[in-house]
């Protein structure tokens, strides 16, 4: 069975699809086993707690640098016998030595279609504005493997989505969790924990 740490910032929408997942039987081999939060505010943290996940708070302005920063990071996931690293809307940049020495074990879900709208400044409603901004008419999400790159690293499942022509930030947002987030993220877990995802250069083989 293999543990899974979900990191986390804010409300928790993809944490709630994966614990919701869970309780589907839809997580094959896999545990979520911990909620690390960088903010101790984060409403996540409660879905945490009414599923009986273990939970804990690492703020980054706690640490000197981004270094430390991973450093006690990687050290929790360790001591956790942490598996696979989900980042769900986790807002703080990880370092490249926590990136290298994760590598291979972290994911996370952006909400475009990677090349589009990604790499830094990209996150949240920014994505769904630039989107609706330049006129595109399919966007959608990304499950990839996280790199030293921003949103570079390689692609494990995409789903498009439709843009309304009346659509606002906020709408697209909502379209784009339900119709491809909530569902790609709790999949490529799956995959990752089944040992179905095989990292072949920068492209993924699914088993």
């Amino acid at each position: 069975m293999v543990k899974i740490a979900v990191m986390v910032s804010g409300g928790g929408t993809n944490l709630q699809a994966l614990i919701d997942a869970e309780r589907r039987g839809e997580l094959k081999n896999g545990e979520l086993s911990a909620v690390i939060s960088s903010n101790a505010d984060a409403y996540a943290l409660k879905r945490a707690n009414r599923a009986f996940i273990p939970s804990y708070v690492l703020r980054r302005h706690d640490f000197g640098s981004t270094e430390a920063y991973g450093q006690a990071l990687a050290e929790m996931l360790e001591q956790l016998d942490i598996g696979l690293v989900v980042l769900a809307g986790f807002m703080t940049v990880l370092s490249s030595d926590f990136c290298r020495r994760f590598e291979g074990r972290i994911m996370n879900i952006h909400p475009s279609l990677i090349p589009s709208f990604c790499g830094p400044g990209f996150y949240g409603l920014h994505v769904h504005e630039a989107a609706l901004a330049k006129g595109v008419k399919v966007t959608g999400a990304t499950v990839h493997f996280v790199s030293e790159v921003v949103d570079g690293g390689a692609i494990i499942l995409q789903k498009a989505v439709a843009v309304q022509q009346d659509d606002t930030p906020e709408v697209l947002q909502k379209r784009v969790m339900q119709e491809a987030e909530w569902k790609l993220l709790p999949h490529a877990v799956s995959l990752f924990c089944e040992g179905r995802l095989q990292i072949e250069g920068e492209r993924v083989k699914i088993l």
